[in-house]
């Protein structure tokens, strides 16, 4: 067997913070960035070679999908942080065992996804005031990304495992070739092909295919603590309940944040189909500004929780810091950049006027201050690598996704205008974020005081 290299994998228990999260994150700022590159080629390629149907159909997808595919996909963290506090403190057995267990409940999950979303798909896009003329489309389209759900959740879990022991350039890697094929494909699929919708999904499956069996089959060759061996994978029940514990709030907190935005998304639609791709673009747009952000809250988690296995409750509160810092310099630079290119920006998916008009309007309110989220996002990462995942859940819920639901049905329902909609959105983030930060200090006051004691 091949020996993993150590020079991939980021010392996170000892040295500096501040350097060693940069390092950390700037691979996964770079897949999560090569992963929206994909997507706005996707859209780009339907907008340019189909038409603005097409696009707004995709669009009207994109919270359902993530509901759906929300379902396991948070169990990555439960995964992540209990490979990371056994790898912190040494104990290679339970490495191992966590890293077999978890690969076996991706690929069951992924399958108890796929028969129980792709039928659920039609009415779930109905109950959203879909519109008729792009219903068809858009639940062809769901169907076949949801198909391919245990290919999608396997790679993620895989991920999470190697971003544990500090390896985040491997997932780069793979997903930049995986990339380049979808890209390919769509251009294959879709003007050469004229497969549509269609097209464009079965590129995003078939990529994600590739990206996962290159992941896979490096684990399975690594010769070391999270190798893969077919022979042992099983469900080892105390390893299954340590990341059902942290995965299950992480779970029912994201699929809360999809329910409130899939409501909001109703909201869109019933603005017509141009809201809809607008809406889309926007978001899109959005996503290079706030998913780059993830790298550093993503470290955060994995750095708190091998400190926390090797016992240094002193590193707790400088991991916070060092990410929320790197998150605010990062999310304003990349926020004012885009409100200042907007119409340029959209102009590269849609000349359609009304679908830019309704894009730019979003942009202008949510862009710059969507940095107060992933500020938040910080400390409830690190309270999941600290263990604690109940807390942030019914923080984020009270906060933001409750509170979206009472504004959509008093605020919105009284002034039925996209800039009410929309202002509810960083209204939330700064509330939920004085939480967040709150339960933090006290929760970490908590366990260092334990960890003094020699009670964990």
């Amino acid at each position: 067997m091949a020996r993993s290299p150590k020079k991939y994998e980021i010392e996170m228990i000892n040295g500096p913070i501040f350097i060693n999260l940069i390092r950390f994150a700037v691979p996964i700022i770079c897949s999560t960035v090569l992963k929206l590159l994909y997507h706005a080629a996707d859209m780009i390629v339907i907008g340019r070679f189909v038409g603005a149907q097409a696009l707004a159909a995709i669009g009207a997808t994109g919270q359902v999908y993530t509901l759906l595919i929300n379902l396991f996909m948070g169990f990555s963290v439960g995964a992540n942080v209990a490979t990371a506090r056994y790898f912190g403190s040494g104990k290679k057995e339970d490495v191992s065992q966590s890293v077999h267990t978890s690969v076996l409940m991706a690929v069951l999950g992924g399958v108890l996804v796929a028969m129980v979303s792709i039928p659920a798909a039609r009415p779930l896009l109905r109950a959203l005031s879909t519109p008729a003329d792009i219903l068809d489309l858009a639940v062809l389209y769901i169907s076949i990304c949801l198909a391919g759900a245990p290919i999608t959740l396997l790679y993620d879990f895989c991920a999470a495992i190697l971003r544990a022991v500090g390896d985040t350039k491997r997932p780069l890697y793979y997903l930049m070739l995986s990339g380049a094929l979808n890209v390919a494909l769509n251009f294959l699929f879709v003007p050469i092909l004229k497969w549509g919708v269609a097209g464009v999904a079965a590129a995003t499956v078939l990529s994600q295919s590739l990206s996962t069996a290159l992941i896979v089959g490096y684990l399975v060759k690594y010769d070391g603590d999270i190798g893969i061996d077919i022979k042992k994978l099983k469900i080892c029940k105390d390893k299954f309940l340590e990341i059902i514990k942290v995965g299950l709030p992480a779970v029912l907190q994201t699929s809360m944040f999809t329910v409130s935005n899939t409501m909001i998304q109703s909201a869109i639609n019933s603005f017509g189909s141009a809201a809809i791709a607008g809406n889309s673009i926007a978001g899109n747009i959005e996503g290079f500004v706030s998913v780059p952000m993830s790298g550093f809250y993503q470290g955060a988690m994995s750095f708190t929780a091998q400190n926390y296995g090797a016992g240094k409750y002193e590193r707790f509160s400088r991991i916070a810091l060092s990410a929320a810092m790197l998150v605010t310099c990062t999310g304003l630079t990349l926020g004012i950049l885009a409100v200042a290119f907007a119409r340029p920006l959209i102009g590269i998916y849609t000349s359609d006027t009304a679908v830019v008009d309704w894009a730019v309007i979003r942009m202008y309110i949510m862009v710059i201050p969507c940095f107060i989220s992933d500020v938040g996002e910080v400390y409830v990462y690190c309270l999941r690598g600290l263990g604690n995942a109940v807390t942030p859940m019914i923080t984020s819920i009270l906060g933001i996704c409750v509170f979206r639901m009472i504004w959509i049905f008093t605020v919105f329902a009284a002034f039925h205008t996209e800039f009410v909609l929309y202002i509810a959105y960083p209204i939330s983030w700064t509330t939920t974020l004085i939480a967040h930060y709150i339960c933090f200090m006290i929760h970490k006051k908590k366990v260092s005081g334990r960890m003094k004691t020699g009670i964990v």
